[in-house]
This record gives C-alpha cells, sequence and structure tokens, in this order.
C-alpha cells in the first residue's frame, strides 16, 4: 500500500512504535527548549548558568561562545578593540559546528526551527500546494548581502532583524517587532514558500551550510539496498534534494554518506523510515559495512 505523503510515518510507527518514530524529533524539540530555559533561567530564578543570547554569551561565567557570523559582521563592520573573549568565543563555537555539522545549529540550537516545522506540518495537513521558489544559492547571496551591508554601513546590521536574536529579546523583554517578524516568517512558510526561510533566504543558514561541508557527524544511508521508495524521507526532510544521489548512489559510485553542508542533521529521515536505511555516523567508513560506520558500534556487531 502506498504511503500517505500528506500524514508520513504510519509505516515507521507499526514498523519501530511510535517512540522510535519521533525519536530524533523528540530529540530536537527537547534541545531548543532546554537551550531557551538555560538562558531563562538567569532572569526569571536567578541561575546563571548562562548568560547573554544565541549570538554571544557567557557560559557557567567562564567560557565565552561567540556566534561565528556575528564575529564576522563585527569584521566586515571595521569594528577596533574586540576582545580576546570575542574571538576565543567564535572559535569555540566554529569548532563545535564542525564537528556536529554545522546546519545542527539550524534545527537543534535555533528556536525559528519550530515555528517553520509548524508551518510545514500545517502545509501538509490542509494539502497546500506549490509557492514561491528560488534559486538553490540564494542564501549564500544573502550572506554575503550581510557582510556587505554590515561593511558599508559600518553596523551589524543583520543583528537590526535577525529573527534569533529579535526572538530572544521578545521573550525577555516583550519587543512587539520580534514576534511580528516570526509571525512573518510563520506566514512566509506557510502561505508562500515551502520552508522558505530556513531552506532558501536564512544567511545563518547558509553560513553554518558552508561549515557542514566539512563537519564530521553524518547521515549515513549504509542499508540504501533496504529503501523501498516509499519516499516519506523526502517529505519530512528540509533539503530533500540532497537525498536522492545517497539512496541511488550505488549505480552512480555516490557513497552511503550525507556530505551536503545543507544537511541539517535533524534525524528525520531516521525517524520516518520503517526499513532503517538511514543512521547518524561519520564521514568515514566502509558503506558495505553499517554497523561499522555507526558512532559508538564496533565492526563485529555485524550479522549479530
Amino acid at each position: 500500500m502506498a504511503a500517505d505523503l500528506n500524514n508520513p510515518g504510519a509505516d515507521a510507527i507499526a514498523a519501530k512504535g511510535w517512540f522510535k518514530a519521533h525519536k530524533w524529533l523528540l530529540l530536537r524539540r527537547m534541545s531548543q527548549i532546554g537551550i531557551l530555559l538555560l538562558f531563562l533561567l538567569g532572569p526569571l530564578a536567578g541561575v546563571w548558568i548562562i548568560k547573554g543570547n544565541l549570538s554571544s554569551s557567557l557560559l557557567l561565567e567562564t567560557v565565552p561562545l561567540t556566534d561565528p557570523l556575528l564575529f564576522l559582521q563585527i569584521l566586515a563592520a571595521g569594528f577596533t578593540g574586540l576582545t580576546i573573549d570575542a574571538v576565543i568565543g567564535a572559535a569555540i563555537v566554529l569548532a563545535f559546528y564542525w564537528l556536529v555539522g554545522g546546519r545542527v545549529y539550524c534545527s537543534w540550537v535555533c528556536p525559528v526551527n519550530m515555528v517553520t516545522d509548524a508551518a510545514d506540518w500545517l502545509r501538509r495537513k490542509f494539502d497546500i500546494k506549490g509557492g514561491a521558489r528560488f534559486h538553490r544559492h540564494t542564501r549564500l547571496w544573502m550572506l554575503a548581502l550581510v557582510l556587505i551591508l554590515s561593511a558599508v554601513t559600518g553596523s551589524l546590521a543583520y543583528e537590526l532583524i535577525n529573527p534569533v536574536s529579535l526572538f530572544h529579546r521578545g521573550l525577555f523583554f516583550g519587543m512587539t517587532l520580534g514576534w511580528v517578524v516570526i509571525l512573518g516568517i510563520f506566514l512566509f512558510d506557510l502561505l508562500v514558500s515551502k520552508r522558505g526561510w530556513c531552506s532558501h533566504l536564512c544567511p545563518m543558514g547558509a553560513f553554518y551550510g558552508l561549515i557542514g561541508k566539512f563537519s564530521l557527524i553524518r547521515v549515513r544511508a549504509d542499508a540504501r539496498d533496504q529503501c523501498n521508495d516509499c519516499a516519506e524521507c523526502f517529505v519530512v526532510c528540509p533539503e530533500a534534494r540532497i537525498l536522492p544521489p545517497v539512496l541511488k548512489g550505488e549505480q552512480t559510485g555516490v557513497p552511503a554518506v550525507v556530505l551536503s553542508g545543507d544537511c541539517t542533521n535533524c534525524g528525520r529521515c531516521i525517524d520516518i523510515c520503517a526499513k532503517d536505511v538511514f543512521h547518524f555516523g561519520t564521514r568515514f567508513g566502509d558503506s558495505s559495512n553499517p554497523a561499522a560506520a555507526k558512532i559508538g558500534d564496533k565492526p563485529s556487531a555485524v550479522n549479530q
């Protein structure tokens, strides 16, 4: 029986149970909400585990964390007097996302992802089709524009409209503009373009995608010979164009690992697949030896 692509996941739930068919989605939501709560603990409860926001913060009063894109804007704007903490903070964040996958920021950290995921779910629920299309490199142009505007204006131009920064300010200070921007993104994704903001326009997504090209942890499809072409992974994947080369790569020599920087490592393809085609692993490993490529597994586990 063909899968219901407007309501994917039924086969996975039947094969693995509801929890395993939503495991990575639930963990992502816990991560996104947990990070927000950590920032709120200080102002609301006086427990200062982390101070600041996702652009610039201090962890445990000691470890500086700086968004590398903010750091690049500072450099482009020609600001002098950069502190060593800002440099160290940007290096720490850059190293972390190089390891786990640049666009992990988009799916596991960014609170706007919850808004765009909700819009995508509603598009499927109400069978909203079509919408505006963008060139695949549009968000790279947006990234370049952000840096050019910072250089020309001598200011952190993007931070004035950055929805992540505005979201945080809205939580702390009730700024109306933040909620207006978030609502605008939600309606844009719902009515104008499928996953329009995150997949096509967001300059932060573009920046972290460049880092993600070289990251260690990847989604692998070592069991791609088990794929039954149900296409449910294409429905839930925020960057569905990255999947066909990997799934059909046996004929073309493409390795069974998603190497595209556009992948957000969200894990929804893992959740949704009743055949367990996908799993998290590294960019290295023998595609003929699935267990050897999995994080934490040993080759001896094969065929057990």
